[in-house]
């Protein structure tokens, strides 16, 4: 393998390692939900648009249906009156109401409908949400277990920074400890056999040993006395 082959593995890897951290499906499930609010936001308001529109539409009808009423009664009274030209006239502008009125009523219609088919629109969408939002809810809850679950897995197989670190760190405890032991083992004997002295003790090895002795000779004498009490008939 050679070292730019190496390079350009490394560089693979890394690149995979950020975009698999980069892909969050927790925030990429966020992210929709998001956007889901953001589409029913504007239903809402195309909804209310359209429904403003329809009652703008009625209150015109309402003032056509107001304006054909007088009219048949302006028409009424100058029949009264024998005034027929009066009484035509009223009625022209009563056929004028009433066709806006039609004009009117066909747009109402045309609106009402749109406004009902976004209204059940409108609904099923804010259905959807909810069922997406519980199902992402749960989603992200059951990766958070499979996360922690990985994560105490790798720990415990040493696959990751947890008990395996703490392993790493009691084994060269161990170790260590095992040095400084047979160490004070080997620095023991050297003093022992005289390779070692201490440096606050000026006897030499002949001194040591004398004195070595006398204890020695000390401790049995000692002892050999004690016997004799113990022994003696009181």
């Amino acid at each position: 393998m050679t070292m730019f082959k190496h390079a350009a593995e490394i560089l693979e890897a890394r690149v995979n390692t950020f975009l698999n951290r980069a892909d969050d499906p927790s925030q990429t499930l966020d992210l929709s939900y998001e956007k889901m609010i953001t589409s029913l936001q504007d239903t809402k308001r195309h909804l209310a648009d359209v429904i403003t529109e329809r009652i703008a539409l009625e209150n015109q009808m309402a003032a056509a249906k107001r304006d054909s009423d007088k009219a048949e009664a302006d028409a009424r009274m100058a029949l009264q009156a024998q005034r027929e030209d009066l009484a035509r006239a009223a009625l022209a502008d009563k056929q004028a109401a009433l066709q806006k009125m039609g004009s009117l009523q066909q747009a109402h219609d045309s609106v009402a409908m749109q406004a009902d088919k976004l209204t059940l629109y409108e609904a099923k969408l804010q259905d959807r949400i909810e069922q997406f939002r519980t199902q992402k809810e749960v989603m992200k809850t059951q990766m958070t277990a499979a996360a922690a679950e990985v994560s105490v897995s790798e720990s415990l197989s040493g696959l990751g920074t947890g008990l395996a670190d703490a392993g790493d760190a009691m084994r060269r405890a161990q170790d260590k400890t095992a040095q400084m032991q047979a160490k004070a083992e080997a620095m023991e004997g050297m003093t022992e056999a005289g390779i070692l002295s201490d440096p606050l003790d000026a006897r030499n090895s002949t001194e040591k040993e004398l004195d070595k002795l006398r204890t020695t000779t000390g401790v049995d004498a000692d002892l050999a006395r004690l016997k004799a009490e113990l022994a003696a008939p009181k």
